[in-house]
C-alpha cells in the first residue's frame, strides 16, 4: 500500500470515529426522572426480602404539595406506578402481605401518609389507580428532615424510607 494511501485511509478513519463519537454523546430525550431501584436485605449475605422499582422526580425549585398533593393518590414516584416485590409473604406496616409484585401508591397529608398496596401493575401514573384492588393500606405519620431534592426511596433497620422535600415517612417491613 502507498505510504499516501495509508495515511488518507488513517485520517478518514479518525474522522470517522471522532464524528461517531460526538453524536454519541448526545442524550438529548433523557429522562428527567431517572429509573432506580432499592432492594431490602436482613443482611449483606441474605437473599433480598423486597425490591422497589420507581421513578425519582426532583423538585427542582417546585413545591412538594404541587407534585403530590395532600389528600390525592400519588404514584410514589414518576412516569409508571412504583412497584414493590416482596420475595417471601411479609409483614408491612404491622400487616401480613403474601410474595408478590404490586403497585406502590401512597395519599400524602400534612401529619400522616397513606401507603397503599395494590394488585394493578404496569400502570400509568395513578390516573386509573382502583381502590377496589387495594392488598393493604398503612398509616405512616410524617417527620421532617433535610430536603431531599429528588424522590427517594431506601432500606434501614427493618423499615422502608420515603424521603422528598423535607417529608419523611417509614414503614416497618420483616418476616
Amino acid at each position: 500500500m502507498k505510504k499516501s494511501t495509508f495515511l488518507t485511509t488513517l485520517a478518514f478513519a479518525l474522522v470517522m470515529l471522532l464524528s461517531v463519537n460526538v453524536h454519541a454523546q448526545k442524550f438529548s430525550n433523557l429522562d428527567k426522572s431517572p429509573l432506580d431501584i432499592a432492594y431490602y436485605k436482613t443482611d449483606r449475605n441474605a437473599p433480598p426480602m423486597v425490591k422497589v422499582i420507581y421513578s425519582r422526580p426532583q423538585l427542582n425549585g417546585r413545591e412538594l404539595s404541587k407534585l403530590a398533593p395532600n389528600g390525592k393518590v400519588w404514584r410514589t414516584g414518576a412516569n409508571e406506578a412504583t412497584e414493590i416485590k416482596f420475595y417471601q409473604d411479609t409483614n408491612f406496616g404491622g400487616k401480613p402481605v403474601k410474595a408478590g409484585t404490586y403497585s406502590l401508591f401512597t395519599i400524602p397529608g400534612e401529619t400522616e401518609w397513606t401507603v397503599i398496596l395494590n394488585k394493578d401493575l404496569d400502570v400509568w401514573g395513578a390516573y386509573s389507580y382502583n381502590e377496589a384492588n387495594d392488598v393493604v393500606r398503612v398509616k405512616a405519620p410524617v417527620s421532617k428532615g433535610d430536603s431531599v431534592d429528588a424522590f427517594s426511596i431506601a432500606f434501614s433497620d427493618g423499615n422502608m424510607y420515603l424521603a422528598w422535600g423535607t417529608d419523611r415517612v417509614n414503614v416497618s417491613v420483616s418476616k
